[in-house]
């Protein structure tokens, strides 16, 4: 948000107090900013570049032929001072008795669309040149080159070319605004914080120069137009007044600098000046040729969808049944209400008459028609902000004397205001306990009541413990107590809150400390095992997926853009797309993991959200050095780690099966108890991978995060004494049929509950010819100890039997045997 220094010191008084300010631009913008709305750069704005600085009129007072050059002369130029300059210039209309523009040795000059360059002493064709005689483009000024300047006889010779032309110059405030400031989003919006400030700071009363006064009075009542707003809900209040005799031309002076000053390319006085109100007052401002409002009646309405409607950019666009239009009394659209033009309904050179519009839109109808159509105009956010409904028909007098006096034309209707509904002020209590609670300081009413005026609150009852006020319709944001004590604390300054000698802090109670504190053991260990943290947008592209998930999907209603338009309903696409960008840098070998939420609708406005963890795997799981061998990531990889993280949560009583799934291969899914979903381990899809130009493998492992937290176990630490007798390890290698899982075997083995049975575990899967195309060979090593005693080959076959029967009884598995 730029505001011009210049600008906005028309709105502040001339006394004592606020010409000391409003000397200093840097002074004001530390007032600015104290105020809340932070300035983030105060710029220098010049029309012309450098501002002519470091020339001056000189006085030919001799010109001669250069002796070495046919069309080189030799002028001497008097600066006014009893100096005279030898210059040498090439120019064909330089003579004895000009007044001239004169760059001497050492000013800067910046020609148009060229680099800037300093004047030096120099010697041309044998002669010495102590300057140069300039012309308008050389300058700044102007464009022709045909020769140098030459200025009237009554230039004063020796003034400052800065003073001859007075190039206007400003400082430009770079305003951050933030989304609840639409009263800042103006010149009198600031301007009215910086009085209540000085007011506040200096115990004085200082208002500010209102640009509205009461001088309207039409001229004739010969073009009325009639207004009907059909749409009472989008259109609030709607005021306009009718124009006539106008002539279309170039803006004044005055009027395109302060344009140009805040970045607004000036384009003809109608333009300009509803430009101009917008930026004075944040009220948006429409102008329609009047010629061409068919029936002299504009009706605001909403048309059927897919009505078909021409804009100014020469762009056919169909209607939602949402967009609020205005309309002529044919019932066709001319205008998107606060948002754009149409192309048939505008102002062109030809225009004589007009009918200028002020009215209120609701904010959501713009939003969301301004994003429907991409039409992000000046209009459109101030309207989605909310305006102020009462200052309507201000404003619109206010454009229409400025269009009287600067395009000749006569006000040729009343007012039209239609306000079928007038808003009430919305009114709040403030208590003063509240009040010192929240700010951490102790206000005397009087002051409260002062800040309060000072930005435009009426008082509406007051006592020793509460003050009730009605809000300035200025300012929609502000609906609870806690806003006022905002806009007490800013005007007061948050600086001169006091620091209190003591601090007191209620001790709180910690609720998901356990949850914390997994999420942390989780994150640690798989850092510490080469994975990289993520952070995705929890907002995605609803074109990754198809229309089944979609259907239950939570949609964004103002999406900030196309590409962001639903909350995701699984964290695999925000991933790939992590993925795919380092993929495409030339960082194929990925381990990534986030910690993030996904979010469904599971009915009609009934919403969820779903803590998850996902870990997504590619490439090589290790560096290749001269020591390790790289080893690709695979699906027994990816549920090693499934593994690892149940058993760093305590969770033992889960099993894993394979399932179809419609975006993972080789899908395993894990459950507690045989019933609640826990994770899901799969290959993804290639028509998914597809979708990010990924041609490599990607491994995805989707944890429910809530499920394992509730899940979780605290373990115990107990410590014990390392055992005095040694380990017996057996190695069994077994032929049994392909689809028979490991986890079958692994279950049955468990099941034995064989007590000296320390752990075991798969070390080679083989298949070959030799074994039979339905079959596999699969090798297990199992770990025995006694705690008491050492065992006895006897006691540990003993064990391995009991195994290997109840392997051949229930799977029918063969037993390899060395011969």
């Amino acid at each position: 948000m730029k505001i011009s220094y210049n600008w906005l010191k028309d709105y502040l008084p001339e006394d004592a107090i606020t010409t000391n300010v409003s000397k200093n631009p840097q002074t004001l913008a530390a007032i600015i900013t104290s105020v809340g709305l932070e300035v983030e750069s105060l710029e220098k704005f010049e029309e012309i570049k450098n501002s002519l600085e470091g020339l001056f009129v000189g006085e030919v007072v001799s010109c001669k032929k250069h002796p070495n050059a046919d069309k080189l002369k030799i002028a001497h130029i008097h600066n006014g001072y009893d100096e005279t300059l030898q210059i040498v210039c090439g120019a064909p209309n330089v003579s004895e008795g000009q007044k001239v523009v004169v760059a001497p040795v050492g000013a800067t000059l910046y020609p148009n669309n060229e680099k800037p360059f300093t004047i030096k002493k120099t010697t041309i064709r044998g002669v010495e040149s102590n300057g140069m005689l300039c012309a308008e483009d050389e300058i700044g000024i102007g464009n022709s080159h045909a020769g140098i300047i030459v200025l009237p006889d009554n230039a004063k010779t020796g003034m400052s070319v800065h003073d001859y032309y007075k190039p206007y110059r400003d400082w430009i405030f770079e305003i951050g605004l933030t989304p609840n400031r639409m009263d800042g989003m103006s010149h009198t919006g600031v301007a009215k914080d910086v009085c209540a400030y000085l007011s506040h700071h200096k115990n004085a009363d200082i208002k500010i120069v209102s640009p509205f006064n009461n001088n309207f009075k039409p001229d004739d009542t010969s073009r009325k137009v009639n207004v009907t707003i059909e749409n009472t809900e989008a259109c609030g209040r709607y005021a306009g007044v009718s124009i006539s005799e106008i002539k279309i031309a170039p803006s004044p002076v005055w009027l395109q600098n302060r344009l140009k000053s805040i970045g607004v390319r000036p384009i003809n006085n109608i333009v300009d000046i509803t430009n101009f109100i917008l930026h004075e007052s944040g009220q948006p401002l429409h102008a329609f040729d009047a010629d061409k409002i068919k029936g002299n009646t504009i009706i605001v309405k909403t048309l059927p969808d897919k009505t078909k409607f021409i804009t100014l950019d020469e762009k056919v666009r169909s209607l939602s049944n949402e967009d609020v239009m205005i309309c002529n009394g044919d019932e066709a659209p001319m205008c998107f209400g606060g948002v754009f033009g149409g192309l048939e309904s505008g102002v062109t050179e030809n225009t004589t008459n007009i009918f200028l519009e002020s009215a209120w839109f609701n904010p959501v109808y713009i939003r969301k028609t301004s994003f429907r159509h991409n039409l992000r105009t000046e209009a459109a956010v101030r309207f989605e902000k909310g305006v102020d409904i009462s200052n309507t028909v201000n404003v619109l007098k206010r454009a229409a004397l400025l269009i009287k006096e600067i395009c000749d034309g006569k006000i040729s209707s009343d007012i039209i205001d239609v306000y079928p509904f007038p808003k009430k002020q919305n009114e709040i209590t403030l208590q003063s306990d509240y009040l010192k609670k929240i700010s951490g300081k102790n206000y005397p009413a009087d002051v409260v009541k002062n800040i309060l005026k000072s930005l435009n609150f009426s008082i509406v009852k007051e006592n020793t413990d509460e003050i009730k006020v009605a809000v300035p319709f200025s300012n929609p944001d502000i609906t609870i107590p806690a806003d006022i004590v905002e806009e007490i604390m800013r005007i007061d300054g948050l600086d001169s809150i006091p620091i209190p000698e003591t601090i007191k802090i209620a001790p709180a109670i910690e609720t998901n400390a356990r949850e914390a504190a997994l999420k942390e053991k989780v994150a640690n260990w798989l850092t510490g095992n080469s994975f990289s943290e993520i952070f995705t947008n929890s907002i995605t592209n609803s074109k990754y997926y198809d229309e089944q998930t979609l259907s239950s999907t939570v949609k964004i209603i103002n999406s900030l853009s196309e590409d962001l338009n639903i909350m995701r309903p699984s964290m695999m696409m925000t991933g790939l797309q992590s993925m795919a960008y380092n993929i495409n840098r030339k960082n194929p070998d990925l381990l990534f993991f986030e910690f993030g939420k996904i979010y469904a609708e599971i009915s009609k406005g009934n919403y969820t959200e779903t803590e998850s963890l996902a870990i997504y795997f590619t490439g090589n799981k290790k560096g290749n050095d001269w020591k390790n061998k790289s080893e690709k990531a695979d699906i027994y990889f990816a549920k090693g780690v499934c593994d690892a993280i149940f058993k760093l949560a305590g969770i033992k009583d889960f099993t894993f099966e394979s399932k179809q799934n419609e975006n993972l291969d080789e899908c395993i899914v894990a459950t507690i108890y045989n019933k609640y979903f826990l994770a899901e381990i799969g290959s993804i899809k290639k028509i998914i991978l597809d979708k990010f130009s990924i041609k490599q493998a990607v491994y995805f492992l989707h944890i429910n995060w809530q499920q394992l937290i509730a899940s979780a176990k605290t373990k115990e630490i107990f410590f014990e004494e390392i055992t005095k007798f040694p380990q017996v390890q057996r190695d069994l290698s077994i032929i049994l049929d392909k689809q028979i899982l490991y986890q079958s075997l692994e279950e049955l083995i468990k099941n034995l509950k064989i007590a000296k049975l320390k752990e075991f575990k798969l070390f080679d899967v083989f298949e070959s010819e030799k074994l039979g195309s339905k079959k596999k060979s699969i090798a297990i090593n199992f770990t025995f100890l006694d705690k008491e005693k050492t065992l006895t080959d006897e006691e540990t076959d003993a064990m391995m039997n009991k195994i290997i029967n109840s392997i051949e009884k229930n799977l029918h598995a063969e037993i390899r045997r060395n011969n």
